[in-house]
């Protein structure tokens, strides 16, 4: 299942990044994305207390009940071993971090899951990349901007890199011919007022866009 997900991301190329929405809510969304196209879907942890991480939790779980045969669906802003250990209970494939914790992706990796940990200067993605993960998330890769990827990738060409932060549409393109094997975006794909007042369409349409660009 693991080899299986890492092919899924570099074929899709895509990650939808999802915060602040759960339960039912977020099934309707991911339905949505997946209609556009989307099929990879992290939930990210709310680090501000015990119950809202059960809340990414169980919206994990409920979504694998509910569209596991269609998507695959990580775990965000994962910064413990006992996330990880959550997450894995939970059944994500993936686990996506904000920052490069040697213990967090040798457990993803242990547990079976796909490691995406973060990092920015060649050396923290040099030190992800012996750890085990699979890909490095590029964040904030708009700081930067694709010519970085380029400049980062030529000498560790070994390394899949992930783009997040401020991709979209203008620049998928720029950084997938740089270098970067796909991106982890949110508001090119939605905004958290058009799941509000339930503009599932509008999401779809979004999502064909983007992957549109990725073409």
């Amino acid at each position: 299942m693991r080899e299986q997900i890492i092919q899924k991301i570099l074929s899709d190329k895509v990650i939808a990044i999802v915060r602040g929405i759960y339960d039912d809510e977020c099934v309707l969304l991911a339905k949505a994305l997946h209609d556009g196209g989307v099929d990879l879907l992290e939930v990210t942890f709310d680090q501000t207390s015990h119950e809202e991480r059960l809340r990414t939790v169980k919206t994990i779980q409920q979504l694998n009940a509910e569209l596991g045969k269609d998507m695959v669906f990580g775990a965000g802003t994962v910064t413990t071993v006992e996330m990880v250990k959550m997450a894995k209970d939970a059944g994500a494939g993936f686990i996506v971090s904000p920052d490069t914790c040697e213990e967090v992706i040798r457990a993803t990796v242990e547990n079976g899951m796909v490691s995406v940990p973060g990092a920015f200067t060649p050396t923290e993605i040099a030190q992800a990349h012996r750890y085990g993960a699979d890909f490095i998330k590029v964040f904030p890769a708009s700081f930067m901007g694709p010519s970085y990827i380029k400049t980062v990738v030529a000498p560790l060409s070994n390394v899949r890199l992930l783009a997040v932060g401020g991709v979209d549409n203008s620049n998928i393109a720029d950084y997938l011919k740089a270098g970067a094997v796909g991106a982890g975006v949110a508001s090119c794909l939605f905004r958290k007022e058009w799941v509000k007042n339930n503009e599932w369409e509008r999401i779809t349409e979004a999502s064909r866009r983007f992957v549109a660009c990725l073409k």
